[in-house]
Parts: C-alpha cells; sequence; structure tokens
C-alpha cells in the first residue's frame, strides 16, 4: 500500500548515481577519493569570522525572502557593472541548486521541453521531471562543444527552455564566446528561456568566463558561493535576470525555501571582498597534474574550467571500469552513465590534496597497463 502512496513523478529518475559511488566509499578503508564535487579548501578564516559574529549577535531569524539588504545591494551593483542591463535584479538563493528549483518550477509547465546538453548536471534532467517537463537531450560527443544547429534542430513548439552549464560538470568544458553568442541569440530570436547555470564561474583556467546574458539580456542567471569559496554547506546562492521573472521565483521561494541561512548570508557579505585568486591558480595545477599524467593512456578532452575531468574508459563500459577501480584498488571515481545517456567515459574530480590526486592517477595508469 504505501508504494501505491508515491507521487508519479518521483517514479521518473532514480537517487543521485553520485551517492551511490559515496555509500560504497563509506564501506572501504583510506579509499583515494576522486568522486566529490566540493572544493578540497576551507572557508576563509575571516568569513568564518563573519559567520560567527553574526551568530553571536544574533542575526539567526529568518532575512526577507530576497536576502540581506547589505549582500543584495552589493550583489546589484556588481550585477549591474557586470552587464550593464536596465533590466537585471538579484536576489539570495538557497544555494545555487536552490535557484536551479525555483527557475525551473517557476517557468515550465507540464508537458513542455526543456534542452540539456548531454554530459549534464544530475540534477538538469530529474528538477525537469518534477516540473512535469520533458527534458530533450542534445548530444555534445565527442569534443563536448555546444553545435547550435544541433539546438536548433531539438526545437519544437513545445520547446520552454535550454540550460546551459559552462564551465561544466562533468566534462569541465568552458563554451568559447562565439557558442554561448550564437546560443543566445538563437533563444532570443525564438523565444525561448535561457537558463545558464554559473556555479564554476571562477574556475576558468584558460580564457576570459564568458556569460550568454552578455548577449541576451533576458537570460536567468544562477551562481553563488558553494565553490568559489569552499562554502557549499552553507547554501547561499545568488539569481538574477529581468525582473518580471525573479519576482515570480521570489515569490516561490517564500513558499519553499524561506530564505537561505541568515548568518551565512552575513559571512557571504564578507566573501565578496576576498581575494581566492591564488586558489584558482591552485586548481590549475591540478588540472594540468590530471592532464599531463592521462593523457597518454586514455582519451581525455583537456577541461578549461570547473574542477572535472571526463576520460573515456579504454575497455568495456564505463560502470564496469568505474566498479573494477572502486572494488578493486579502492578508487572513488563516477561513471559517465550517472550524467549521460551514454556509458563510455567516467568523471574525475580533482578537487582533493595533489596527493590523492597523484595516487588516483598512478591507479588508472595502472588499470590500463594491466589489461
Amino acid at each position: 500500500m504505501l508504494d501505491s502512496w508515491i507521487a508519479h513523478r518521483m517514479r521518473q529518475f532514480d537517487a543521485s548515481g553520485i551517492r551511490k559511488v559515496f555509500e560504497l566509499g563509506a564501506r572501504l578503508k583510506n579509499p583515494i577519493n576522486l568522486s566529490i564535487g566540493q572544493p578540497d579548501f576551507d572557508v576563509p578564516e575571516t568569513v568564518k569570522q563573519a559567520a560567527i559574529e553574526a551568530i553571536r549577535t544574533g542575526k539567526n531569524g529568518y532575512s526577507v525572502t530576497q536576502g540581506i539588504e547589505p549582500l543584495r545591494e552589493k550583489l546589484q551593483e556588481l550585477i549591474a557593472r557586470r552587464y550593464g542591463h536596465p533590466d537585471r535584479e538579484v536576489f539570495v538563493t538557497s544555494g545555487t541548486s536552490g535557484g536551479l528549483v525555483l527557475a525551473i518550477l517557476s517557468l515550465v509547465n507540464p508537458g513542455e521541453e526543456v534542452i540539456i546538453f548531454d554530459p549534464y548536471f544530475v540534477m538538469y534532467e530529474a528538477l525537469i521531471h518534477i516540473a512535469g517537463g520533458v527534458p530533450v537531450v542534445v548530444d555534445t560527443y565527442p569534443d563536448f562543444r555546444i553545435d547550435v544547429s544541433r539546438v536548433e534542430a531539438a526545437l519544437s513548439p513545445r520547446t520552454k527552455m535550454v540550460i546551459v552549464n559552462s564551465p561544466a560538470n562533468p566534462t569541465g568544458v568552458v563554451a568559447s564566446e562565439q557558442e554561448l553568442r550564437d546560443l543566445a541569440d538563437l533563444t532570443q530570436r525564438r523565444g525561448i528561456v535561457l537558463l545558464s547555470d554559473e556555479i564554476y564561474r571562477d574556475f576558468c583556467y584558460d580564457q576570459p568566463f564568458v556569460s550568454p546574458a552578455q548577449f541576451n539580456p533576458s537570460t536567468i542567471v544562477v551562481e553563488g558561493f558553494s565553490k568559489s569559496h569552499g562554502m557549499p554547506g552553507w547554501r547561499v546562492g545568488v539569481a538574477h535576470g529581468p525582473s518580471a521573472i525573479i519576482q515570480q521565483m521570489l515569490k516561490l521561494q517564500q513558499y519553499s525555501f524561506v530564505c537561505a541561512p541568515q548568518p551565512f548570508q552575513w559571512a557571504a557579505l564578507t566573501a565578496l571582498d576576498v581575494d581566492m585568486s591564488a586558489y584558482f591558480a591552485a586548481y590549475r595545477r591540478k588540472r594540468d597534474l590530471v592532464v599531463e599524467g592521462l593523457r597518454d593512456l586514455y582519451e581525455l578532452v583537456t577541461p578549461r574550467g570547473a574542477f572535472y575531468a571526463f576520460p573515456k574508459a579504454p575497455r568495456g563500459t564505463a560502470t564496469e571500469f568505474v566498479m573494477e577501480a572502486i572494488e578493486k584498488h579502492h578508487l572513488l571515481i563516477i561513471p559517465g552513465k550517472v550524467f549521460s545517456r551514454r556509458d563510455t567515459h567516467f568523471r574525475i574530480s580533482y578537487a582533493a590534496p595533489d596527493e590523492v590526486i597523484e595516487r588516483g592517477i598512478e591507479v588508472l595508469r595502472r588499470m590500463v597497463r594491466q589489461v
């Protein structure tokens, strides 16, 4: 009987495959963990102190739904300088994931189609189903580039939204300015919502970061502090876009997340003034360590951003290869099938200490040579 109580929407997607790998890893002693998608650096000390001070001075209740005024005003000034749009409103979300939830539920009607690029962040497909929408997958293999002609071919009268993520999880690929300009132009011309997930915008190693909002002022952008400042557990994100849409997202936040955690909003205000460039430079070196360690034995598109690499499994399916890595070598990596319709690649997260990355590279090289 209990099974019959479950809403039909919950049958449209499974539990996260990433969590399943975490559960496997919990049984291992001293695993080589290259699976988790969060920075290995801690929150800067000044930001910690700002959070502690907020807690000690009683800033522990609800904030206004849109976020504390000092943080919101500072973000609004930053966004205004960045884009110069006459109508771009910003508010504070409960993490970037919260921003994605609010955007998709506020904009996608049941039966409407949402285009995502394969490989894609695991949350996109599930959230589209929750909204009653229909995911439409545009393949980007083998180089993980955005081909706008493929997007245009996938459009239908039911297309409501396109979701783009650059730098991308799981591939680490950074879309070129021309790709994003073409996508922005297409969506604007066809009256389709463009949702840009920019949580990794600060992890851009070989070229300046570009947002499609620079070319399409109607673009909805979600970003946040989780990756850039090592505070994913604090749940402070940012969303901005045309005020008519932002107001609807805010209305939904009132009835769901209510607000982002207030003490950590005060900490985020301090975080905006902290120079994190040394951390990003360190992650570029980690990227180079992975590429240099694997490119002679694995088919690998060089990641230009985020902190992931997405090599092709050298034999069998990626799921089989990953299970071998976990069970025989205690190396935690994620099968590409979690992010894709294909089961050919696997994700490495190099958000880890250098010695852990080096141990992982050694295992992966050994696995190829053992054949």
